[in-house]
């Protein structure tokens, strides 16, 4: 399987969401961790807060990330006014598809946004979900080898 992104873009304000709503898309499934926060901080930036609350005003969004410790998830729940799941295993999709369907959401009406190819990527395309790719939203201030990691990592996909 090759992977690649519906959407590759630098940042999460690149992707057009009104053409995703026009395409039928209602649900946006996020991951946490250098997509919608820096690594481990626990804290949306305000541009992150206030994108997320325009975007609840057209879809149901959610997030699923890979973070198992609890205390950190539940900081993150404390601040959101959304579903916030972790330990999702990804790239398997079970826990992506159990609470599409809990919402009675396809996930052909659904996109999956995040920074690594193969988790955040290749959950989405298991699912049947569009999927976007987007570059860590602490990028400039990354440490060498993650970002040489994420070089790597986009090898595998096609644009």
């Amino acid at each position: 399987m090759i992977l690649k992104p519906d959407y590759n873009v630098d940042s999460l304000f690149d992707l057009n969401f009104e053409e995703l709503k026009n395409i039928g898309i209602k649900a946006i499934l996020f991951d946490l961790d250098s997509t919608l926060m820096p690594s481990k901080s626990g804290i949306f930036p305000e541009n992150i807060k206030l994108l997320l609350n325009e975007l609840k005003k057209n879809f149901t969004i959610a997030i699923i990330s890979n973070n198992k410790n609890e205390s950190y998830i539940e900081k993150v729940k404390a601040q959101a006014d959304f579903t916030v799941i972790g330990n999702a295993n990804k790239p398997n999709c079970k826990i992506m598809k159990e609470y599409l369907s809990s919402i009675n959401i396809l996930p052909s009406q659904t996109i999956v946004i995040g920074d690594r190819p193969l988790t955040d990527i290749l959950s989405g395309m298991l699912l049947g979900a569009k999927t976007a790719l987007t570059d860590s939203i602490t990028k400039e201030t990354e440490n060498k080898l993650t970002r040489l990691v994420r070089k790597i990592e986009r090898l595998v996909i096609r644009k």
